[in-house]
């Protein structure tokens, strides 16, 4: 399985002040959740080049395989490092760590996993705000999956708590319930991850994605706005609404309980600050910006094609259907489906259209999932 890893014993990928580096990204294997981090480790440092090092390694026996250079003071000859086998720790499903490129530093990361790719493209404000988290295989059962796409505002640590917290605790509260309660059990994973980063006494917050699938059945949540687009049949299938200020309810929602909503430069603000409404964490908004998700359900038939997660990067300079289309000849009646070029085609997309806010694309192929 491809995986893209930075040697974490080298100066240039230490531990940045700024933000620390966390991009969720779910394995291809049976039943695992991949986190990727990267810590700063006290044996010597590696001439390595600043460019993150792409290592293609399979998971063996519920263990990762990644690679780590040094230089021994005794020999002035590189040699070739050992592997290291990092122990799965047991939970509702396995999950598993390994080391990755510090976030803030890298421009560009990619991942490619059985029935979902996914690119992020850092934009021109700063470090890198967006993270994503895949989970596959759930309760060992190949048709269950849950992604997500996050947008962090106000700095990354919203985003990155989400990626690690939200789907374990939808999860959660899926599998204690019955099929009735699915739309409550996510609203519940939602705000129980919100309780949990407010005690994190962190700055920020994060807008949200999610995309759970269980029993040939697609359930698709979002606070803020990031979206959910399904191609069906080729034809662009909006399954998320942008919770923005300047939507009547969100509007009225928020005036009801004391708040204000105004226009500063052309861009509808809550308390002339958040342009959204609704996301995990802004303790000082919480008044008002809420992270109680709006939910869509729908059962996956054989012309629901794909699906696109993707941050508002995106969507602010590419629209829906034009999205399907460029993602569709790539992924739809053809040998080899490539749709990892599909994102990076988005995000370049978007950039090239004066996107300076950073584009995270993740594309599932629904046929995989198809009970």
């Amino acid at each position: 399985m491809p995986c893209a890893v930075a040697v974490a014993n080298s100066p240039i990928f230490s531990q940045s002040p700024r933000v620390s580096s966390m991009f969720c990204i779910g394995s291809s294997s049976p039943s695992m959740l991949q986190s990727h981090s990267l810590s700063s480790s006290p044996s010597s440092s590696s001439p390595l080049s600043p460019l993150a090092i792409r290592v293609q390694r399979q998971l063996k026996d519920s263990s990762i395989s990644t690679f780590t250079s040094s230089l021994s003071p005794a020999v002035l000859k590189r040699k070739r490092p050992a592997r290291i086998d990092i122990p799965i720790a047991s939970l509702s499903f396995s999950a598993v760590a390994t080391p990755i490129a510090v976030v803030d530093r890298l421009n560009e990361v990619e991942f490619e996993g059985k029935g979902y790719s996914v690119f992020c493209k850092r934009g021109k404000r700063g470090a890198m705000e967006d993270r994503y988290s895949a989970i596959v295989n759930l309760q060992g059962d190949s048709k269950q999956a849950f992604f997500g796409v996050f947008d962090g505002h106000g700095g990354a640590k919203a985003a990155e708590f989400v990626a690690k917290n939200l789907g374990s605790n939808i999860i959660d509260e899926v599998t204690r319930r019955s099929e009735e309660e699915i739309e409550e059990a996510i609203k519940d994973g939602y705000l129980t991850t919100d309780s949990e980063f407010l005690k994190e006494d962190a700055s920020g917050g994060t807008c949200c994605v999610t995309a759970l699938i269980r029993g040939g059945v697609l359930v698709v949540s979002n606070a803020g706005d990031c979206r959910a687009v399904m191609s069906r049949g080729g034809v662009a299938e909006a399954l998320t609404v942008d919770h923005q200020p300047s939507r009547k309810d969100e509007k009225d929602r928020i005036e009801n309980q004391g708040g204000y909503v105004d226009c500063c430069h052309g861009v509808w603000r809550l308390q002339g600050s958040l342009a959204v409404s609704r996301a995990i964490g802004d303790r000082h908004l919480k008044q008002w910006v809420v992270a109680e998700p709006e939910t869509k359900i729908l059962r996956i038939r054989p012309d629901c094609e794909f699906l696109i997660l993707a941050s508002d990067g995106l969507w602010e300079k590419v629209c829906i259907q034009e999205a399907v289309d460029v993602v569709r000849p790539l992924c739809v009646g053809v040998d080899n489906p490539d749709p990892i070029s599909g994102c990076k085609k988005l995000a370049d997309l978007s950039v090239t259209r004066g996107s300076t806010d950073d584009v995270s694309v993740m594309v599932i192929q629904l046929a995989r999932f198809l009970p």
